[in-house]
């Protein structure tokens, strides 16, 4: 397919790519410079509620995102939108039970709590699951979009990588977290432009919002009210609200990538409202990237591309829709794909700057006391912050290109981002809630629980997804019907045949609950094994208490209600005329 890219197109695109390395460079000879670690990880603890906002959107809000959701409610229909309320309902956990947690803390990595409340392997483990789980989603978050435009655009996939890598890795590693704020909130702008110029596209040719609309209802997209308890049925208010609430928080309260941004910000009360403030502008691209998706659907109502075998995947249908609806007006292509670009930028670039703080908040620093026996210097730490977020860039690079090569990981990938959230939010979880969990049990909580979510998430065979109804009735407009797409359908068909119960029962489950399944069994075992050790006394070093006698516990690694449960009853202790220390009072607060 020829491409349908022109000049303007090009001086759109372009002009992106230079503004988000130009804002790198601004801020690389500004201020102070990131010649501190705090100002280079952390932008100096002192950036304004709303950049940050639009950052902890922006950060998981990927170009697969924006492909994807719209192609959801095109093929599937609008049931997804309900995964919104899951998002104003977890905020107030992650911002008042957790996120307290983590403010007391004065290194940025959020793995270090775990140190402090169970031990150095404990921070070990969940750092490299963290490490390893960001690496093949920047690869993918990169190949995806590259892919799609490639098919449809004529931009060249290599180009298109190197162009996201390239951009991504300079302006992140020499502009550090304030670049990567502020490129964000001009890339969520784009993000926005993108999907509106879509959905105003198609109204135009609709004649307004509501023949799309209607040719919604019609063709069978509008459910919103399925209820059904069934955990295989794919999407329902209950997988959506109570397993989007877990995906959201597994992302939003404990994932180094979105506590980072948050210390960003002066204090508490600002991160906090920060966190608040970005709910709206998630839900609103959400629901806006929703709807573009009936807006295609209009579009394609009676002539479906996959169908007619203009494309190979789905993915690829609102890049296509651009190319037919918007490719004789200058620059809205460039513009659509600098929006589409710019998801994929904001990702990485989130994704580099927090796998440089893990990289050396868990792994460079305590070498370096090891080796050296005294710490490594605030000013000195800058630089191999600035080597190990650009050799992550090259990382991801490489990651992108071999994903070329990895045929059906693509998804495979994507599910292990869902399927590690759930135990390491489980792993936090049992630290600020529990009392009884130790290093010893909850090790091999987590390493259970990613398993068997890797095993439910990855186990074959699974039963084919079942789409709504496209058709081919009349595609006199788009060129007529290509024959070669009939296998394709004869296939689905033939597919079709096999009953779902055939299937085993955990390979049907939605994949919305991987997080939450993966959660309770880390959780269970995770405590559960705790428990049992420390009933045989086997449960080793306790790191919970402030003095050798086991006396006095350490309120600040708890959650806020359980830390003020534990000073009410040390307050009645006192009362009852329990003799504590002056010091113990203090230190306990």
């Amino acid at each position: 397919m020829a491409s349908s890219f022109g000049v303007w197109d090009y001086v759109v695109f372009i002009a992106m790519l230079l503004v988000s390395a130009g804002i790198g460079v601004y801020y690389r000879f500004s201020g102070g410079k990131q010649k501190t670690n705090t100002e280079y990880l952390l932008a100096d603890r002192n950036m304004s509620i709303w950049p940050v906002s639009f950052s902890l959107m922006a950060s998981f809000m990927s170009a697969i995102t924006l492909l994807g959701v719209s192609n959801e409610n095109y093929q599937f229909g609008t049931q997804f939108v309900a995964i919104n309320l899951s998002y104003g309902l977890a905020t107030p956990i992650a911002a008042y039970l957790f996120l307290p947690v983590f403010f007391r803390l004065s290194a940025c990595s959020a793995y270090e709590y775990l140190e402090k409340r169970f031990g150095k392997k404990t921070r070990l483990a969940a750092s490299m699951a963290y490490t390893l789980q960001m690496i093949l989603y920047m690869g993918i978050a990169v190949y995806a979009p590259a892919l799609a435009l490639q098919a449809v655009t004529g931009l060249d996939q290599a180009y298109s990588i190197l162009a996201i890598g390239g951009i991504c890795t300079f302006y992140s590693t020499i502009g550090g977290m304030k670049a990567v704020l502020f490129t964000d909130v001009f890339q969520s702008v784009l993000m926005f432009a993108a999907i509106y110029a879509v959905i105003i596209c198609a109204a135009i040719k609709a004649g307004g919002l509501g023949p799309i609309w209607d040719a919604a209802s019609e063709g069978g997209r509008l459910e919103i009210w399925n209820f059904d308890p069934n955990p295989t049925t794919r999407h329902t208010w209950w997988s959506l609200t109570i397993g989007g609430m877990f995906t959201y928080l597994s992302l939003y309260a404990v994932n180094q990538t979105q506590v980072q941004r948050l210390k960003t910000v002066k204090d508490l009360r600002s991160a906090q409202k920060a966190l608040w403030l970005n709910w709206p502008i998630l839900s609103l691209l959400s629901l806006s990237t929703s709807f573009s998706g009936l807006a295609i659907y209009y579009y394609y109502r009676s002539c479906d591309p996959l169908r007619q075998g203009r494309i190979t995947v789905r993915d690829q249908t609102m890049p296509l829709f651009v190319v037919d609806a918007m490719g004789d007006m200058p620059g809205l292509p460039g513009l659509f794909v600098s929006g589409i670009f710019s998801a994929s930028l904001s990702t990485v670039s989130a994704a580099l700057n927090s796998l440089a703080a893990v990289t050396l908040e868990d792994y460079l620093k305590p070498l370096y006391l090891l080796v050296k026996r005294k710490p490594l210097p605030d000013l000195q730490s800058s630089f191999p912050s600035k080597v190990m977020a650009f050799l992550y860039g090259v990382i991801c690079i490489a990651v992108a290109f071999l994903a070329q090569n990895m045929g059906g990981v693509l998804q495979a990938s994507l599910t292990i981002f869902g399927v590690v959230g759930g135990p390491l939010f489980a792993l936090f979880s049992m630290g600020m809630f529990t009392t009884r969990a130790n290093q010893r049990g909850v090790i091999p909580g987590l390493l259970v629980g990613i398993s068997f979510s890797l095993w439910i998430g990855f186990g074959q065979p699974r039963p084919p997804l079942k789409t709504l109804n496209f058709s081919v009735d009349d595609c006199s407009e788009f060129g007529g019907f290509n024959q070669t797409s009939q296998p394709i359908a004869m296939a689905q068909r033939a597919a079709d045949v096999r009953d779902n119960s055939d299937y085993f029962y955990l390979y049907r489950i939605s994949y919305m609950w991987f997080s939450v399944l993966g959660y309770l069994v880390t959780f269970i075992v995770g405590y559960g094994t705790s428990v049992l050790l420390r009933w045989r006394g086997a449960h080793g070093t306790e790191r919970i208490y402030l003095d050798e006698h086991k006396a006095y516990l350490n309120t600040d690694l708890f959650s806020p209600p359980v830390a003020r449960g534990m000073k009410q009853r040390l307050a009645r202790f006192i009362e009852n005329g329990g003799d504590v220390r002056l010091t113990s009072l203090q230190c306990s607060k």
